[in-house]
């Protein structure tokens, strides 16, 4: 069987179309097109075939195509010349469903600047520039305004959650830590630790897939591991003396586990790779990986521009990373020898100040930057975003996207926003 679609003005190409979602598959046999036929040609013709095959309920379903690996976003023609491939070889094209554009559902007022932002099940976590942590629901509702910090609110995050009790952590520029007890019924929060040790502000907070610890990163160049335990033993802290000890424990201070020194400034984002392996970026320009069990540093990687903040996805095994140079970077961990940046994205105008992998699809992250602008990503289109989310109107400082089924960000405009994706409908886990 083989499938013209053709012109007399232009080359041909012979294509092989594939996919790894077997319910649109179709013959794989070569087809001849013309060589400036794009996206919407390739759906007309996959949409014949589909028909041809029996497959009429899937008719109106669009595709993206890849090539190598990389999304087609011009002509095939355009595209091939861009990237130096023969218009002689035949082509193997794969084929994918399109993502369902996300929808924007919220906008959450805040009294001030909102740069910091984390969900988990139903709820949302935001830390702002007037100092507060505060609690909303993804049906749009504030809950609890949180004082206690006596600086902007840099980072905010999740430890546990049910139906009685939530713990979350929050990190000022206040140089502490926090962390609290929610009362779900009562609605009410308790502070439970305030962990001290950082001697500048502190920028970043991550919590360890076990739950148990979190790292903090802060303005004077330490990463800081401290326990999440509650109540009861802090586990092996570092010993003050006796005189500050004492002056600690009069007012429920923690003290940190372990504190790592090698970043000559700002360390501006923490992720956790497992238990024992932490992944920090600084404003030193490099990219360093922590082994805990050993207390220094793994591997390092170095970049040309500072980094302002990464995002480890256990799914890839791959950081994205965000720059004021406007890029963000792809770097894969399992690579031995050659080159780490597997991929640079350009789409932003401004700084970007804030990146977030999906946790339920390997391939998609999010963006937020000074130029407004909220953006999905999927890793194997690097010239252009496959979304974007519009409606700040000022500096994008945070975004998130730890429950699949919403992407929120928050910005200099005083707003949350919400989106809605359906990306994770058939998704598992709400966490």
């Amino acid at each position: 069987m083989s499938l013209h679609i053709t012109s007399t003005t232009e080359g041909q190409l012979q294509i092989h179309l594939t996919t790894k979602q077997q319910q649109y598959a179709v013959p794989d046999v070569p087809y001849s097109i013309r060589a400036n036929v794009g996206c919407t040609e390739l759906n007309v013709l996959l949409a014949t075939l589909l028909k041809d095959s029996g497959k009429a309920n899937v008719e109106r379903v669009k595709f993206d195509f890849l090539l190598n690996g990389e999304f087609i976003r011009s002509s095939l023609s355009q595209h091939l010349k861009d990237r130096d491939i023969s218009f002689e070889d035949t082509l193997n094209i794969e084929y994918v469903e399109r993502y369902p554009a996300p929808e924007p559902q919220d906008c959450l007022l805040h009294d001030d600047w909102v740069s910091a932002v984390q969900a988990k099940d139903g709820w949302i976590l935001t830390g702002t520039y007037d100092n507060t942590v505060n609690l909303w629901n993804t049906k749009g509702k504030h809950k609890l305004t949180i004082p206690g910090h006596v600086a902007p609110v840099k980072g905010v995050a999740w430890i546990s959650l049910n139906a009685q009790t939530g713990v979350f952590a929050s990190a000022s520029h206040d140089q502490t830590v926090m962390l609290w007890e929610w009362n779900v019924a009562a609605n009410s929060v308790e502070c439970v630790h305030v962990c001290k040790g950082h001697e500048r502000g502190v920028g970043c907070i991550a919590v360890n897939p076990s739950k148990t610890q979190m790292a903090s990163g802060s303005m004077d160049t330490m990463l800081k591991i401290w326990s999440t335990e509650l109540h009861g033993a802090d586990g092996k802290g570092e010993q003050p003396s006796a005189t500050k000890k004492a002056k600690l424990e009069q007012g429920n201070v923690r003290t940190p586990v372990v504190t790592l020194a090698g970043h000559r400034e700002f360390v501006s984002g923490v992720q956790w790779i497992d238990d024992t392996t932490v992944a920090t970026c600084s404003w030193d320009h490099t990219i360093k990986l922590w082994d805990l069990t050993l207390g220094g540093i793994k591997s390092e990687f170095t970049g040309n521009k500072s980094f302002f903040d990464l995002s480890y996805s256990p799914l890839n095994g791959m950081i994205i990373t965000a720059s004021p140079d406007k890029n963000l970077r792809l770097y894969d961990l399992r690579t031995k020898q050659g080159n780490t940046v597997k991929n640079t994205y350009l789409g932003h105008t401004q700084w970007v100040q804030s990146c977030r992998w999906s946790t339920t699809n390997e391939y998609l992250f999010v963006s937020g930057a000074y130029d407004n602008r909220v953006k999905m990503w999927d890793y194997r289109s690097p010239r252009a975003p496959i979304f974007e989310l519009i409606g700040h109107e000022d500096k994008v400082l945070a975004c998130d996207w730890s429950n699949p089924k919403y992407i929120l960000s928050g910005g200099s405009d005083n707003a949350v926003r919400v989106f809605k994706s359906k990306i994770a409908v058939n998704s598992e886990t709400d966490d």
